[in-house]
């Protein structure tokens, strides 16, 4: 008895299959495959699918770019085999045949992504100088249905490989120009006086106003003046001019900075902001009320101001012919600010008598001081104490001599 093995029974079924014949007078796609085998016939069958094939293109076509794919990128998938496999004697078979695209989803997410316009949103440019703000209106974007693109793609692929248009769909701007305005909108400003003729010390005050000139402080950030300004050397740029030091008036590099930051000061205030870190001068100063000043001094006193609204401030500084300026714009809060001080003390100046011209001069009585901050918002005022402050006298030296004559102190000069 001879023993079969199953293995090799259906390899030699499938075999044989291969090696069948197609009946004679059977065509497929209008070509005679009669007499070869299964094989043959569907490889010759195939030549001809694939010859046609190479003549179709499919085209996408966008706004931005045109994408052209063809054969072997399009490929296809047919039924030859089955219809070879059932043909009987004189039969005329058409091929069922389906094209596809490889890498199908990639592609429509490439164009995708080559024809998407993003929106540009509203914006304002901030400038030093000229007009505070240049304003760009942005524009809308687009971006291309990508459920509709497949779909035509497919559907191009399965007919008759028409040309297909990307269909767009709008990409709106988030916000507004008016809504960037409402965030660029003047604020505060406020100026200080100085003597223009102190060379020194007027371009102490330039120096720092320059630094700070364009400073944009983002909304719930705190500004540090000393960060900003640096340390005052004369490596640095920085001159010598009076400053407060000890209780007196004396020659020190950066005499006039304190000014600047003062400005500041005042303009944050009227601004609406935060102040985080202040400190007052030990003498009373001539270019601002008394608690309404704001001294810094190398790294242990320095003035530090916070953005508390939602939006970021914009600051600006200028120096003329014996004034700095400060403008502060952001978003308004609806309130109105104003500053005011009062003197409730007054301290004497001690006096002592000289009969060296030299050592002669005015002096200036001490003073208690308190600051206040008036604001009015929907109709109601509140007006809130901010510091009170104390200033030391400064001694006064009277001349006892043959001529009378008097020494004083410039309070333009003052630190």
């Amino acid at each position: 008895m001879i023993t079969v093995m199953p293995a090799l029974v259906a390899g030699f079924i499938l075999f044989c299959g291969f090696c069948f014949t197609v009946p004679k007078n059977v065509t497929i796609g209008g070509i005679d495959v009669g007499g070869l085998t299964i094989y043959e016939a569907a490889d010759k069958a195939r030549e001809s699918i694939e010859k046609e094939l190479k003549t179709k293109t499919l085209t996408v076509r966008g706004d931005k770019g045109t994408y052209t794919f063809g054969y072997p990128e399009i490929y296809y998938k047919d039924n030859v085999f089955v219809l070879l496999k059932h043909a009987k004697k004189g039969d005329a078979l058409t091929p069922s045949v389906s094209y596809y695209l490889h890498g199908f989803e990639e592609i429509v997410q490439g164009i995708c992504e080559s024809e998407s316009v993003a929106a540009a949103e509203p914006s304002a440019k901030f400038n030093i100088s000229g007009e505070p703000f240049t304003y760009d209106g942005g524009h809308d974007g687009k971006e291309v249905i990508k459920s509709k693109l497949a779909e035509d793609m497919r559907a191009s692929l399965g007919g008759g490989f028409e040309t297909v248009n990307a269909a767009y769909k709008g990409v709106n701007r988030k916000k507004t120009l008016e809504d960037v305005k409402k965030c660029t909108q003047y604020l505060a400003g406020f100026t200080t006086y100085y003597d223009g003729s102190n060379v020194c010390r007027s371009s102490n005050i330039r120096l720092a106003a320059n630094k700070l000139n364009g400073k944009i402080l983002a909304s719930g950030k705190t500004l540090s003046f000393n960060d900003i300004v640096g340390a005052r050397t004369k490596e640095r740029g920085f001159l010598s001019a009076k400053i407060i030091e000890n209780g007196e008036f004396v020659e020190g590099v950066g005499g006039g900075v304190c000014q600047v930051s003062t400005t500041l000061y005042n303009c944050a205030l009227l601004a609406g902001l935060g102040i985080a870190e202040y400190h007052p001068h030990s003498l009373a100063v001539g270019y601002v009320p008394p608690s309404r000043d704001a001294m810094v001094s190398g790294t242990s006193c320095d003035l530090k101001i916070t953005n508390n609204s939602d939006c970021p401030v914009y600051i600006r500084g200028r120096t003329g012919n014996g004034y700095v300026t400060f403008e502060i714009y952001g978003k308004k809060d609806g309130a109105l600010y104003s500053l005011s001080s009062k003197v409730t003390e007054t301290v004497p100046a001690p006096e002592e008598t000289t009969d060296d011209p030299e050592k002669v001069r005015t002096g200036k009585d001490g003073i208690a001081s308190e600051g206040y901050l008036t604001v009015v918002r929907g109709g109601y005022t509140k007006t809130v104490r901010l510091r009170k402050d104390k200033y030391q006298p400064v001694k006064r030296v009277k001349y006892v001599g043959e001529e009378e004559s008097s020494g004083q102190i410039a309070e333009e000069t003052e630190g």
